[in-house]
Formats: structure tokens, C-alpha cells, sequence
């Protein structure tokens, strides 16, 4: 079977500016990681020259092994306490306004990591107060009181991706599960959070089953979606099924705000980060 091509509308332009090499100078200093670089994110170009990035927490060593991601998996390294302090420092030298804070996996850990990402949040929070936070959460195993540490740093947007469709689920994340992303989401909107998640298209999901999450998410009150195109990062990887057309994400943008989302974000090239600062302007403004 012969793999589809890369259409003409991801053709994307490699640029290191002044900005992005500022950002790439700060990282290398505090020495810390950006999901931009370990999921090798084709906006990356883009939001570093306007000085934009996604700070990657607890390592770059995942615990879980998703075939669609090319974050290394393994055995992680101890945690790094002093790495909360280091991202609020690399906020500050940045100028950042919006910062957006992920992580690996780390189920091999009590808490999920829940700790360390509460312990980012204040830090930043209290170098950078005018900064506003978002987090992209693991499913932290449906640990109830690790969501609960995290909430309670009171995190400006709380994410947490779905990332596929329910039936895809058991073969694209394996040590992932449907129902427990949904109610991770659900639980943290009952915590008073605003509320994100994201979903790639084109791994082998039909129409039907993409709106069905749509409609899944909103069920728990989710406040904002992403939806993006799905490329191979290696061979090793499962391969596309399907490029969307830009109007086919322009569509499925039209039917995610009929259902109440309050802000969608829908396109080839977008990931959960994209545009994220206009997430929290907007969240803002609503209040």
C-alpha cells in the first residue's frame, strides 16, 4: 500500500532568526527541554522567531510508548528539582507573556510528575506574575488527587490532549485510555479550570468518529479545542491514512463551535500550542 504525499500546503520554510536563536541560546543555558524540538513541531520555526515555546518538564524520557510520537521512551533520570526555578527563569529572559508547561510521561512516579508541574506554576508565577500559564497534562494514571495537586496551582488553561478517536485508542496509545482522558478533563472543569484538549486527524479515523470525540469533549464542558493534520515523525511510526484539506479543517472548526467550544483551533499545521496566547486573551476577555 503506498503512503499519501505530502500536499503542497505543508510545505513549511526553515528560518533562524534573531529571535530563535535567542531561544535556542536561553534553552541551551538553563538547560531545558521544548516538546517544539522532541516532537519535532513544524511551527517550531514560526513560534520561536516570535519568541513562543513550549517548555517540556521531568526529562525528555517518556515512560509510555505512543506510535504516533517521537519523544524517546525509556527509563527516565531522576527528577531535577531545581528545573521548576530554571523555566521561571527562562520565562522572564523571554519576555513571555502566555507560557504554556508540558511534560513526559512519568508513571513511574507516585504522583505522575503532578508535583513537579504545581511546583512550575508557582515558580513562574512568582518570577513572571503577570504571565499567564497553561499547562499540557499526562492522564497522570486517573490519579484523582495528582489532577487535584495540579488544579490547585491554579494553572491559567489546564490541557490534556485526546489526541485520537476511541477506537483507535488501544493501537495508537496503548497505555492510554479513552474514557480516562475524557474524565480527566471533566474532573478539572468540576475544579473550576478553563479547560483544552487537542485531537489529531488522518491517523485512520473517520468523520464520524473525529465529531463523536468533539461531542465527547463538550459533554465535560471542554472551553477549547485544537485539531491538526497527523505527520509521520520516522518510519518507525504508524503511517498517515489521510491528508485533510484546509476546508475540510475549516468545516470541522464551523461544527466544533456550533457545539460550544468557545475557541477551536483547526488546520494542517496546528498542534495543541499554536496561537496559545490568543486562547488565554480570549478566556480573559470572557470573564
Amino acid at each position: 500500500m503506498s503512503r499519501p504525499r505530502l500536499p503542497a500546503w505543508f510545505r513549511v520554510q526553515a528560518q533562524t532568526g534573531p529571535d530563535y536563536l535567542y531561544i535556542k541560546r536561553v534553552l541551551e543555558e538553563l538547560k531545558l527541554h521544548t516538546i517544539c524540538e522532541e516532537a519535532r513541531c513544524p511551527n517550531r520555526w514560526e513560534c520561536w522567531n516570535a519568541r513562543t515555546a513550549t517548555f517540556l518538564i521531568l526529562g525528555d524520557i517518556c515512560t509510555r510508548r505512543c506510535h504516533y510520537c517521537s519523544v524517546q521512551t525509556g527509563k527516565p533520570l531522576p527528577l531535577d528539582l531545581k528545573e521548576p526555578g530554571r523555566v521561571a527563569e527562562a520565562v522572564r529572559a523571554l519576555g513571555l507573556r502566555h507560557v504554556v508547561v508540558t511534560s513526559v510521561n512519568r508513571d513511574e512516579l507516585s504522583d505522575g510528575g503532578a508535583g513537579m508541574f504545581a511546583a512550575t506554576i508557582r515558580e513562574t508565577r512568582r518570577l513572571n506574575p503577570d504571565c499567564t500559564i497553561e499547562v499540557l497534562i499526562p492522564d497522570f494514571g486517573g490519579d484523582a488527587a495528582a489532577l487535584n495537586e495540579v488544579c490547585c496551582a491554579r494553572p491559567d488553561i489546564l490541557n490534556h490532549n485526546i489526541e485520537t478517536v476511541a477506537r483507535l485508542f488501544p493501537a495508537i496509545r496503548p497505555q492510554g485510555k479513552y474514557g480516562r482522558s475524557i474524565e480527566v478533563l471533566r474532573q478539572a472543569k468540576q475544579q473550576g479550570m478553563t479547560t483544552k484538549s487537542g485531537l489529531i486527524v488522518g491517523m485512520g479515523e473517520t468523520l464520524d468518529e473525529a465529531r463523536q470525540v468533539m461531542r465527547d469533549l463538550r459533554s465535560g464542558e471542554c472551553d477549547i479545542l485544537t485539531i491538526g493534520q497527523y505527520l509521520q515523525p520516522t518510519k518507525q511510526h504508524i503511517p498517515v491514512e489521510r491528508f485533510y484539506e484546509p476546508a475540510l479543517f475549516d468545516a470541522l472548526k464551523t461544527e466544533a463551535l456550533a457545539l460550544g467550544f468557545h475557541h477551536v483551533e483547526s488546520g494542517p499545521l496546528v498542534r495543541s500550542s499554536y496561537h496559545a496566547s490568543d486562547h488565554a486573551g480570549l478566556d480573559r476577555n470572557q470573564e
